[in-house]
């Protein structure tokens, strides 16, 4: 099997799994992508901006079932489910390449998919038949310790396994509804939006980590964009997995003016998805 190229995918609000727009729909094609370039993963390893844990913890149990952790959002949300096999022979694995590189690695037999995984993996593989292993990971890790993070977990990329960060590449939701949970979706992007978009699809391309790593000093609207770091965050995982060298933006698109949607890849192979 070819060497997988590791990913960052914007979810957005839980209401992705109901109005898909242009990401749900470019992730629906993700998928098949997928298989038809590097054959269908053994497994996808998850790192969600809604994982989060003390130190590195895989949770490891042999089924998953989506976790509703939202609140005010449609009703028929909490109604839908992606339940898929785990992957707790992975964990093992996992936690040796952690452990070779000096990073905690704790193993939990207990699973459950927050909704920036399964929101993501109902469009990419709907039929929930790919093995998940979530990964809890520290919020409070700067951007260049979780990319040594990611950095340990390369190996996975050359044996079947698909690394996957979900979060946000802007995430403010306090103010894309300020208004109350009804605003517009269809609304035109918001300049500070689109000038944070820009200066991270360049710095990415340009595989400057340096000013990756400052975002929030040098990024413009870095702050604002992110008030706190954790949907961001896993963009630095899975940069880290893809071993040096620039990340690629695979997908552009936005919702609610303020709420970018972007994909990236990461890896030698990563511009086998450009065209997804």
């Amino acid at each position: 099997m070819e060497r997988m190229p590791t990913l960052f995918l914007s979810h957005g609000s839980p209401m992705i799994a109901l109005e898909p727009r242009e990401a749900g729909a470019f992730i629906a094609r993700l998928g098949p992508a997928i298989d038809a370039a590097f054959g269908r993963p053994r497994a996808i390893l998850a790192i969600s901006g809604h994982t989060l844990t003390r130190e590195p913890a895989l949770l490891a149990a042999p089924r998953h079932a989506a976790v509703y952790d939202f609140g005010g959002f449609d009703p028929r949300l909490y109604e839908m489910r992606y339940d898929a096999p785990g992957a707790p022979a992975l964990a093992g694995r996992v936690a040796e390449l952690l452990q070779a590189a000096g990073l905690p690695a704790h193993r939990i037999d207990e699973g459950g998919l927050d909704h920036g995984i399964w929101t993501a993996l109902k469009y990419a593989y709907p039929q929930a038949d790919v093995p998940v292993l979530p990964l809890g990971w520290p919020p409070n890790w700067s951007p260049r310790r979780l990319f040594e993070l990611g950095a340990a977990l390369a190996p996975l990329a050359d044996e079947g396994v698909l690394i996957v960060g979900t979060g946000g590449i802007t995430h403010n939701l306090r103010r894309v509804f300020a208004g109350g949970l009804r605003v517009d979706a269809d609304q035109a992007v918001t300049p500070e939006s689109l000038a944070f978009r820009d200066w991270f699809v360049e710095r990415t391309a340009a595989a400057d980590w340096d000013a990756l790593f400052d975002y929030r000093a040098r990024a413009p609207y870095g702050a604002l964009m992110h008030p706190t770091d954790e949907h961001l965050l896993p963009f630095f995982v899975a940069a880290g997995a893809g071993r040096t060298g620039p990340g690629l933006r695979i997908h552009a698109s936005q919702t609610h003016g303020d709420l970018g949607m972007d994909a990236y890849a990461f890896g030698a192979t990563a511009a086998r998805l450009a065209s997804v």
